[in-house]
C-alpha cells in the first residue's frame, strides 16, 4: 500500500503539513500490535507445549526401551556350570529358566557314528567293478549303480552320496593307496549296511566294497552307538552327544565318556542381583517422574507454571506411572507387586525403596522375586516390570489415548492460531486501504480549499492595492 500512501502526499503535499502516508503506517501498527501480540503469544506457548509433550512422550519411550532391555540382558538366576567341562559342558536353553540343579552326571558312553573303510586300491581313479549295490539305513534302502561313467571310488562315493540316505561317503588316501571311508549319523538307530546280491552276476570286485552288518569286504571301524548317561541315578539314551531334554532349559553337551567319576551340575552366582535391578529401575524411574513433575508443576508467585500444566494427556501419564509400585506383576506367591518388596510411591509421585525389606523378600524367595520382576515367558497374569511399563507406554501413545488426544489438540491450535494470524493480515490490509481513501478525499478536499484560498489573498491584494491609490 505504499503506492497509495504516496499518491496522498502528493495530492495534498507539504502545503497540507501532514506526512499521511506515516500517519497511515502508524494507524495500522497501532491497531494491529496488540491483536498480533495476543496471538503470537498464543502460538509460542502452543510450540512450547507441542516441544514439551514430545520431551516427555520421548522420556518414557526412553524408560521403557532401557527397563526392557536391562531385563533382558539381566541374569537374576546365573548360568548353569559343570564342575567338570572336559567331561560335560552346560549352556542355558531359551525360554526359561535353567531347572533340577544341581544335580549329579555319569558319563557312561559317547554317542558314536558307524564308519566303513574299505580296502586300499592303487588310487583313488582305480575301477572298483559294474554292477549294483544296496545301502539300507534307517531311512531305507537306496540302490548304488556303478557303470562305464562313474567306475572308480571317486564315483562310488559320489554315487553313494547322490542316493541321499544319510551317510557320508569319502575317498581317503595316504601313502597306502587310496580308499572308500563311509559314514553314517550317530546313535545306534544310525547304522547301515552296503550289500551285493548272492545272485547278481555284476563284477565280482564290487563285494570288495559290501558290509552286511557282520562282515564284508568293508571294515567297520567304529560301531554306531547310543550315549549314555545318568542325571542322579536316572539313565538317559540319546543318538547325539548334545541332550538338552533331560533338564529343563538346560544343553549338556557331554565331551568324554568317563564311567564311574561323577560330575556336578550347578548354578553358578548370577551376574546381576535384584537388588541391582531394582535399585537400577527405582533411580531411572525418579529421574523420569522428576522431568515430568516440573513440566506440569503448576505456577506460584515465585515461579511459572511448567509448560505442561494442567495438560489431561500428562496427567494421565503421571497417574498410570503413580500405580506401578501396586500393580500386580505376578498372580500367585508372596511377593507379587513392587510394594511387596520394599518399593513405595512418595507422595511428589517418585518412587523410594526400603532396602531391608528388599533383602527380606530376596533371602526368602530369590526365584519368587526374580520371577516376579523378569518371567521367563511374560503373560497376562505374570507380565513383568518390563511388559506393565511398556504396555503403559503404548496406552497413552495408541490412537485414542491420552498423549495422543494432547497432540492432537495441540495441532488443532496451532492451525487455529495460523488462520488467526492470516485472518489478521487480511483485516490490516483491509484496513489500510480503508484509511487509504478516506486520507485520500480529505487531500482532495484540502486542495481544493487551498486552491480557494489562494485566489481569495490575490483577490484582498488586489483589492488592497487599488485602495491606496486612491
Amino acid at each position: 500500500m505504499t503506492s497509495i500512501g504516496s499518491s496522498i502526499a502528493t495530492i495534498i503535499g507539504g502545503g497540507s503539513g501532514i506526512d499521511t502516508g506515516a500517519l497511515v503506517t502508524q494507524l495500522v501498527n497501532a491497531t494491529r500490535a496488540p491483536r498480533e501480540q495476543a496471538i503470537t503469544s498464543k502460538q509460542s506457548l502452543n510450540s512450547t507445549r507441542v516441544s514439551a509433550l514430545a520431551s516427555a512422550t520421548s522420556s518414557l519411550a526412553t524408560f521403557s526401551t532401557a527397563l526392557t532391555e536391562a531385563m533382558q540382558n539381566a541374569n537374576l538366576a546365573g548360568q548353569p556350570v559343570s564342575n567338570d567341562p572336559t567331561i560335560v559342558a552346560l549352556s542355558t536353553l531359551p525360554g526359561g529358566k535353567p531347572q533340577g540343579l544341581p544335580a549329579q552326571i555319569e558319563v557312561q558312553q559317547l554317542a558314536a557314528a558307524q564308519v566303513l573303510e574299505s580296502v586300499n586300491l592303487p588310487a583313488r581313479t582305480d575301477p572298483v567293478g559294474l554292477g549294483t549295490l544296496t545301502l539300507t539305513t534307517a531311512s531305507g534302502a537306496k540302490t548304488i549303480t556303478i557303470d562305464g561313467t562313474n567306475n572308480s571310488l571317486d564315483g562310488l562315493a559320489a554315487a553313494i552320496n547322490g542316493a541321499n540316505a544319510g551317510v557320508t561317503a569319502s575317498v581317503a588316501v595316504d601313502n597306502r593307496g587310496a580308499r572308500l571311508i563311509i559314514k553314517g549319523a550317530s546313535g545306534a538307530t544310525n547304522s547301515f549296511t552296503l550289500t551285493k546280491e548272492l545272485t547278481d552276476t555284476a563284477d565280482t570286485n564290487l563285494s570288495r566294497f559290501t558290509f552286511d552288518g557282520t562282515t564284508g569286504g568293508m571294515t567297520r571301524q567304529q560301531s554306531a552307538l547310543d550315549s549314555i548317561i545318568k542325571i542322579d541315578g536316572i539313565e538317559y539314551r540319546n543318538n547325539t552327544n548334545t541332550v538338552d531334554t533331560a533338564l529343563p532349559y538346560v544343553r549338556i553337551d557331554l565331551n568324554k565318556a568317563a564311567p564311574g567319576t561323577l560330575v556336578t551340575l550347578a548354578t553358578n552366582e548370577p551376574t546381576s542381583t535384584v537388588k541391582d535391578l531394582v535399585t537400577e529401575f527405582v533411580s531411572a524411574y525418579n529421574t523420569l517422574r522428576t522431568a515430568l513433575n516440573a513440566a506440569t508443576a503448576p505456577g506460584t508467585d515465585t515461579k511459572s507454571a511448567g509448560a505442561l500444566a494442567g495438560d489431561s494427556g500428562v496427567r494421565d501419564m503421571l497417574r498410570k506411572l503413580s500405580a506401578l509400585s501396586t500393580t500386580s506383576l505376578a498372580a500367585s506367591g508372596t511377593y507379587r507387586s513392587l510394594s511387596d518388596i520394599g518399593v513405595k510411591t512418595n507422595q511428589d509421585g517418585t518412587l523410594s525403596l526400603d532396602t531391608t525389606r528388599l533383602d527380606a523378600a530376596v533371602a526368602a524367595d530369590p526365584s519368587g522375586v526374580a520371577q516376579m520382576l523378569n518371567p521367563s515367558v511374560s503373560t497376562a497374569s505374570t507380565p513383568g516390570i518390563a511388559k506393565v511399563v511398556a504396555d503403559l507406554k503404548t496406552s497413552v501413545e495408541a490412537s485414542g489415548g491420552s498423549i495422543a488426544a494432547s497432540k492432537s489438540k495441540y495441532d488443532k491450535l496451532a492451525a487455529d492460531y495460523a488462520k488467526q494470524m492470516e485472518k489478521l493480515n487480511e483485516d490490516m490490509t483491509d484496513y489500510e486501504d480503508q484509511l487509504s481513501k478516506v486520507y485520500s478525499a480529505m487531500g482532495t478536499k484540502l486542495a481544493a480549499l487551498k486552491a480557494t484560498q489562494s485566489y481569495l489573498t490575490q483577490q484582498i491584494d488586489v483589492w488592497t492595492g487599488g485602495s491606496s491609490k486612491n
